[in-house]
């Protein structure tokens, strides 16, 4: 992970979570500024600091080449030797590699593409109007950046989800933590599947704590459109129906809003909060664009922040589906001995935030430790 937060990401970018929230098992954020967000230096540095306080034996600068069954265990094949053990857990995470969809096959080739495992920041990118292609956290982080350095932007909009950085005085993501919403259990959730494929929220950390949503963007004068739908004769064509992507975003959010109040009424804690507040509809364009011509010069880069995907092409275990993720109950793989942490709603909805891992590592290594105290399982070679 330290790794990942030295070089994959852009200059600018911090943690959407705020620094209190920053903790892990015997760390915590000390600080001066608990309701700032940290750099992507910081967040290497906090890494590297708990390596040092766990005292865990970590080896660094390896690099995993294989890991396949080896009798009852597993044989992990590494640039620094081959491992025998019993059971492995695979921390790789979810955001291995940017995911770029087929359509990105038919852009001219006068146009620059980059994912935001390539982009730095707006210096970078030639001169002319940018495509921002999706509309999560990253997405709106890199339009309103780009937008800023006096480029224009087109931001291509699909399913998103909606929130402000700040919610009756206090952070949102304060709210998701406090009244519970983080805490619930994989084995509660109605649909799994798409709970686990939702995208990030729409935040960005800084100094002043602001919302950065599309209305934000758009007073910014980024232009929005619709979904990219498929390219054709060098035209990228979006689907229409802004308003009603809008509109779903909306009530999703103020559904969840609906949720702060009512567990502040319930704890008895209302009155320690300012009065509930609803936010502006997502304004939507008048007459949105439905397609560009991308051969017309208008647009010079496109930068695709369509999500990421893990990679498990070191892994030579059958545990991976046909659409490339781990089968696993919980981070119990499909496979004797195979455990996961760090994916998305692994065991709670909070499983892919920093603060969120304790909970659920302790209850998968309870689960291994059980594993190897089984009569079953004997001593690696």
């Amino acid at each position: 992970m330290a790794n990942s937060w030295r070089r994959e990401r852009w200059d600018s970018l911090r943690l959407l979570t705020p620094n209190w929230q920053s903790r892990l098992p015997g760390l915590r954020y000390e600080g001066a500024d608990p309701d700032g967000y940290m750099t992507t230096g910081e967040v290497t540095e906090l890494i590297e600091r708990f390596a040092k306080v766990s005292r865990a034996p970590v080896r660094t600068g390896v690099n995993v080449t294989s890991v396949r069954v080896d009798g009852d265990g597993y044989r992990v094949v590494t640039s620094d030797g081959e491992i025998a053990c019993q059971t492995v857990v695979i921390a790789s995470g979810a955001c291995n590699r940017p995911s770029v969809p087929p359509l990105s096959e038919g852009v001219p080739s006068s146009v620059e593409q980059l994912t935001p495992f390539d982009y730095r920041g707006p210096a970078q990118l030639p001169d002319g109007g940018v495509l921002v292609v999706g509309a999560s956290a990253t997405g709106v982080q890199l339009a309103a950046e780009i937008q800023r350095s006096g480029r224009p932007v087109t931001l291509s909009v699909g399913e998103h989800v909606r929130l402000p950085r700040l919610y009756r005085g206090s952070d949102v993501l304060w709210w998701m933590d406090a009244s519970g919403v983080w805490d619930q259990r994989y084995d509660e959730v109605d649909d799994l599947t798409r709970a686990r494929r939702l995208p990030s929220p729409q935040l960005v950390g800084t100094p002043e704590r602001a919302t950065l949503d599309l209305n934000t963007l758009a007073a910014l004068g980024v232009e929005v459109v619709g979904r990219w739908a498929m390219v054709r004769d060098g035209r990228a064509l979006f689907s229409g129906g802004l308003r009603n992507v809008f509109s779903l975003a909306d009530l999703k959010m103020n559904r969840l809003l609906d949720t702060f109040d009512e567990w502040a009424l319930t704890s008895g804690r209302d009155a320690e909060f300012d009065s509930p507040e609803r936010f502006a509809p997502t304004a939507a364009p008048d007459s949105a664009r439905l397609q560009l011509d991308l051969r017309s010069g208008e647009i010079r880069a496109i930068i695709w922040a369509t999500g990421f995907q893990p990679d498990y092409g070191w892994l030579d275990v059958p545990v991976v589906d046909e659409k490339g993720r781990l089968r696993h109950e919980g981070g119990v793989v499909d496979g004797p001995g195979l455990y996961a942490l760090g994916l998305p709603v692994l065991r709670r909805r909070k499983s892919t935030f920093i603060c969120g891992i304790e909970d659920d590592a302790r209850e998968v290594i309870d689960h291994l430790d059980h594993y190897l105290a089984a009569p079953h399982v004997t001593s690696p070679r």
